[in-house]
């Protein structure tokens, strides 16, 4: 048994739950733990009482009706062991939770270096210490006159603050730990209902895509288009009226692990879509004749890391290269100029593009359904933050486009559509000269595959928060974001055959 079961195989061949961080919130299994440890596993298993092993009681069952010697012994025999395996399984997910990475008084720092001496110093920093970038994700894109997010562990803050003192130093973040903790408002939620308006572990968002679509039989089905790494599916919504061959946009979120803005966005326009059919004109009209392939998690096992092990983790959880390091980057993993500009072939880098094209089954997976789907799909959306920009083709290089000024265009006009709510700017450009040059991504594969309007969205915020964007924000950044593709949709509608 592991840390990560939900499940175990009881008496009689019944399946009985035990605890893990998969299977219920993090801080209430946490105190759990810290409970049981105090009182030294002392889990009332007698005769006299029986419990779940979430704490919850149970009622009597046929067991404690046992009236002779042989059911009492049979019976104490078989506590005996149950207390003997939740022992064991309280062990194991201790060691999980205790060697989860943690941050205490690890610090975010903001520098901007103003010429191509400082630009130099700050590329020497990176590759002699352990500094880790937040923005831009490499140090070959640190250049003059643009910000460097980074987060330097708490035996180097000083050094570093001391080293980069003439690069007028800003501190975004004075306690990592802390603020990780903070970003959950009020604390994690200990009952498994899911929230539009919370960050949502991965177990509540696939019971959720179960029910959305079984609620919503005739706007919303549920599609497993494959399996991750470690073989948990990857679930698909389909969002509309029509027939496969209707026009259709596809939009993927979370595929880096750390943003969980993303999928809470993908979850946002479920929530949407499924509430304001038939009630709004704009949206009965673009579900009439439209159909959105909604991808609300592409990096499950990411996802499922960042929240259990390291709340910063990018990459998905695939171990196939012969490094003793793990992850790929989804987003560098795409056949478009695979490996060339901002991938690392280096596994134990963030941007480690894989050991091929295509190599992961994440990746895998979203290609083979657009490929079946090149008919229909007329724009492709990648959801990512931060830094609020959108972005078109290309990544992989400086030309522009063919179709450059009609998506510049588009882009101007759904970041007009999100300022108008709250009044959030976005920037708005290719690629390459907006953000910084990559290859292997996702918005550059679809654009190649024929796919003319393609797009990634960075959404909030400008690194105030970075990834840990208060759960507050969940809700006037979905609905700004929400008139972007609404603007995009329309686009579509009266702009494609």
């Amino acid at each position: 048994m592991n840390a990560y079961t939900d499940s175990m195989i009881g008496h009689n061949g019944e399946c009985v739950d035990i605890i893990s961080p998969m299977s219920i919130d993090y801080y209430s299994f946490k105190a759990l733990i810290e409970v049981v440890i105090a009182q030294n596993i002392n889990i009332d298993l007698t005769e006299e009482a029986s419990y779940h092993p979430r704490g919850m009681p149970l009622r009597k069952s046929a067991d404690h009706q046992a009236q002779t010697k042989d059911d009492r012994d049979q019976l104490l025999h078989r506590k005996r062991n149950m207390k003997a395996l939740l022992s064991w399984g309280l062990i194991a997910t201790i060691f999980v939770l205790t060697s989860a990475r943690r941050f205490d008084s690890a610090k975010v720092f903001r520098a901007k270096p103003h010429n191509e001496q400082e630009v130099s110093f700050m590329k020497h920093l990176f590759s002699t210490m352990q500094l880790h970038l937040w923005f831009p994700d490499s140090a070959l894109h640190i250049v003059s006159q643009r910000v460097v997010d980074f987060h330097v562990s708490a035996d180097q803050s000083k050094t570093v603050q001391t080293l980069m003192e003439q690069n007028s130093i800003q501190i975004l973040f004075q306690n990592l730990q802390d603020d990780i903790e903070k970003q959950l408002d009020n604390g994690r939620n200990s009952t498994d209902q899911h929230s539009y308006t919370k960050y949502n572990e991965w177990h509540k968002i696939s019971a959720w895509t179960a029910r959305i679509a079984e609620e919503n039989p005739k706007l919303v089905s549920r599609i497993q288009i494959g399996n991750t790494f470690e073989k948990r599916p990857i679930y698909l919504l389909k969002v509309g009226k029509g027939k496969d061959s209707t026009k259709a946009i596809f939009i993927d979120c979370g595929v880096h692990a750390r943003e969980w803005i993303s999928p809470a966005f993908c979850q946002w326009f479920l929530k949407e879509a499924t509430r304001t059919y038939g009630k709004n004109q704009n949206m009965t009209n673009m579900l009439d004749n439209l159909n959105f392939y909604i991808l609300p998690l592409a990096n499950v096992d990411g996802y499922i890391w960042s929240w259990t092990q390291d709340r910063l983790w990018r990459k998905n959880r695939s171990n196939t290269s012969q490094s003793d390091c793990v992850g790929v980057d989804i987003n560098r993993n795409f056949d478009i100029a695979w490996g060339t500009i901002d991938a690392s072939s280096d596994p134990c880098e963030e941007i480690y593009c894989g050991t091929s094209a295509e190599s992961e089954q994440e990746t895998k997976a979203i290609t083979a359904f657009i490929r079946s789907h090149l008919s229909s799909i007329k724009a492709y959306v990648s959801i990512h933050s931060y830094s609020q920009m959108l972005l078109y083709p290309y990544g992989y290089r400086f030309e522009k486009t063919p179709n450059h000024d009609e998506l510049n265009e588009i882009a101007k006009g759904a970041a007009e559509a999100i300022s108008s709510l709250y009044g959030t700017e976005y920037t708005y450009g290719a690629s390459a000269v907006t953000i910084y040059p990559s290859s292997g991504c996702s918005d550059d594969w679809a654009y190649n595959q024929g796919i003319k309007y393609s797009f990634t969205f960075e959404l909030r915020d400008k690194g105030k928060y970075g990834f840990l964007l208060p759960e507050h924000q969940i809700k006037p950044t979905c609905e700004e974001i929400m008139l972007a593709v609404k603007y995009l949709a329309n686009y579509i509608l009266s702009h494609t055959s």
